[in-house]
């Protein structure tokens, strides 16, 4: 199941022009800001699909019963372009857990590259709904090593995976690699294109180094 949110007229759609433009991109504070807006509005988005058990609520007049969610979500982000994300479905899922993961690209001489997983930290998931974000959907490398780690850890009931960006190609990669998963694609846009170092086009460039500033290559 793929839900792709910047094809609905909403506000959404003035979040991720701002995210792509390249002019309002050098405000890094209001970068992050936007990624945290729309991970909140993902955030929204997700908790209609989850389940939902009657709970009576005292108000200084009354009872009443209201539906709240009957269980908490894991969150999990790779470091270090999905922590605004991160952050904005944590502000609406805020008695989730959290779920921290470092992989990387690590590249050759020949600017080819490998996905290098070196850091987790993650309760269990096994049974519960697993929310894993990354704000871009290249390849698809990093995200499909990232879950298949985080699957170590259990089997969860469902998987949401939340990108504010993703390519054709690592749609593909994803469901070949969990096609007997229960998994649901939450994205703001789908581009087409890839360049030959796999970046997506015309995507909005590298969202860490937009976020928090240029990197050293590894």
């Amino acid at each position: 199941m793929i839900h792709e949110l910047g094809t609905e007229n909403t506000v959404f759609n003035q979040f991720l022009a701002e995210l792509r433009d390249s002019s309002i991109q050098k405000d890094s504070l209001r970068f992050r800001l936007n990624l945290e807006r729309i991970g909140e509005i993902f955030a929204y988005e997700i908790s209609k699909e989850m389940n939902y058990a009657p709970v009576k609520v005292s108000t200084p007049l009354a009872m009443l019963d209201m539906s709240l969610l009957s269980e908490q979500p894991v969150l999990a982000t790779i470091l270090r372009a999905g922590l605004p994300l991160h952050q904005g479905l944590l502000n609406y899922f805020d008695k989730a857990d959290s779920a921290f993961v470092s992989a990387y690209r690590k590249y050759t001489k020949n600017e080819n590259f490998t996905i290098k997983l070196d850091y987790m930290s993650s309760p269990s998931i096994d049974g519960r709904i697993l929310i894993v974000s990354d704000p871009m959907l290249a390849t698809g490398g990093s995200l499909v090593a990232s879950i298949r780690g985080l699957f170590e850890k259990g089997t969860p009931a469902h998987t949401h995976v939340v990108c504010a960006l993703a390519s054709d190609e690592g749609i593909a990669k994803l469901k070949r690699a969990f096609t007997f998963k229960k998994l649901t694609l939450w994205v703001g846009a789908i581009d087409m294109e890839l360049t030959a170092k796999a970046f997506i086009v015309p995507g909005l460039g590298d969202a860490g180094d937009l976020a928090y500033g240029r990197k050293d290559e590894i």
